[in-house]
């Protein structure tokens, strides 16, 4: 597994506790130190555990060497980062590349080399070709094998997928079935499960990660949308969206109106995809309609914040509780909470601000004079505003009228919809959410 990482990390431990013997390599060496030490560098529940026991049973290395992990090995996985580049949004592939010329020095005999990360069309069919020009004489195949993993879930749908898609070079395969064997024989205990091995060709498992992603995005710019219009119209969005889920053609997942997706998928997934549509002459525009409905909701949050507090932010209390994109995750990458709380301090805000496990994530993230508090309570000591950024379950456990007791005679904008309305309303606080009465 080329990359420790948050994919090659958890890929790779989740492979180790099916049985597999997985090599991981890691360059950074503040990284490599942490994960021999058994610090696991990101948040993720239960992988420390998982990375653990099978550390100890030896299933499950940790190395800087790329020429010793991959001699002998059957299948190679790239998994190493694909950021935005600057500029255009597209991909960058550098670190893709890089790790192809070191997998073409080090194979040793036939090997699949697998791409984990997510990356545009053409690009297994331009790791194959760095590879031929590296070694020529190497006896290999590609492969891409998206992963679909959800920050604070992600060791269950590891191990308990919905699908498993694995692209290969179709014509070949006809004639020589050497790569689908060994994919088979890597995924057998977890075809096991049920799960099915959707076996395709490398454009189309390409594609299918960013427009699997990409609509999941359009869900969540969807029911936001609907949620204004509902709030507009005295509707419930939480009533419209059960309403829309029931339909199984539809789906009750990602249809929770709040401030805005972020994170380390969609946001740069969408670009991506709307930057392969526009090379190859296809434009999506709902696609790119998703992204400026997205940021605009983001960008607009402040506003909304203001105008609850009078007008002005200036010189008022903004208690703020979350602070990364979704629960069960440090990430703080494309976070609502990151351009919300600028748009406040530039507004002169005093903000006081409390997150589970993302502290000392955000902390250079965010703007100087920031207030960091222990626990979600004392977070809201005289505020003006309480507003609530991500539905981190200790949040749903407050209790209004200890709540009214800290703030003063203010409001209550919970921006994920974790509170009962007439709860808060019961002990004189003023209350707003997303798309309800």
């Amino acid at each position: 597994m080329i990359g420790g990482g948050y994919v090659g990390l958890v890929s790779g431990a989740c492979f180790a506790e099916f049985g597999v013997h997985v090599a991981i390599v890691e360059t950074n060496p503040q990284r490599l130190h942490a994960l021999r030490n058994g610090e696991i560098p990101i948040y993720e529940p239960g992988l420390d555990a998982l990375v653990a026991s099978n550390t100890q049973a030896g299933r499950l290395t940790f190395g800087d060497d790329i020429a010793h992990a991959v001699t002998g090995a059957d299948a190679v996985f790239i998994a190493v980062g694909t950021p935005p580049r600057n500029g255009d949004g597209a991909a960058d592939l550098q670190y893709v590349h890089a790790a192809a010329r070191q997998i073409a020095h080090a194979l040793t005999g036939y090997t699949v080399v697998v791409t984990k990360s997510t990356v545009p069309v053409g690009t297994s069919r331009r790791i194959a070709a760095i590879i031929r020009e590296t070694r020529p004489d190497a006896d290999f195949d590609v492969a891409s094998n998206p992963e679909f993993l959800r920050e604070g879930n992600a060791i269950g749908d590891f191990m308990r997928p919905d699908r498993v898609i694995i692209g290969l070079d179709q014509e070949k395969t006809r004639t020589d079935g050497r790569a689908e064997a060994v994919l088979r024989n890597v995924y057998n205990k977890i075809s096991h499960t049920g799960a099915t091995l959707l076996f395709t060709g490398i454009e189309t498992a390409e594609l299918t990660k960013y427009a699997s992603n990409s609509f999941l995005a359009m869900k969540i710019s969807f029911i936001n949308e609907m949620a204004d219009l509902c709030e507009k119209l005295g509707a419930s969005v939480e009533d419209l969206a059960d309403g829309m889920g029931l339909d199984r053609r539809i789906g009750r997942e990602f249809l929770n109106p709040g401030p805005g997706y972020g994170g380390s998928c969609f946001p740069k997934d969408t670009l991506a995809l709307s930057r392969i549509a526009q090379e190859a002459q296809s434009a999506c525009r709902l696609v790119e309609t998703t992204v400026l409905v997205n940021e605009a909701r983001k960008a607009g949050i402040a506003g909304r914040i203001a105008a609850l507090c009078g007008g002005s932010v200036s010189g008022k209390t903004i208690a703020v509780l979350g602070l990364t994109f979704k629960p069960e995750t440090d990430d703080m990458r494309e976070s609502p909470s990151l351009p919300v709380l600028h748009r406040l301090a530039e507004a002169g805000a005093v903000i006081r601000v409390y997150d589970p496990v993302a502290m000392n994530v955000a902390r250079p993230l965010l703007p100087a004079g920031v207030i960091y508090c222990e626990d979600a309570l004392s977070t809201a000591e005289n505020a003006d505003a309480l507003v609530v950024l991500t539905e981190w379950d200790e949040f749903r456990a407050l209790v209004p009228a200890e709540l009214a007791q800290r703030m003063k005679n203010g409001v209550v904008i919970d921006l994920r919809n974790i509170f009962d309305p007439s709860a808060i309303r019961t002990v004189g606080l003023r209350y707003d959410s997303v798309g309800r009465l």
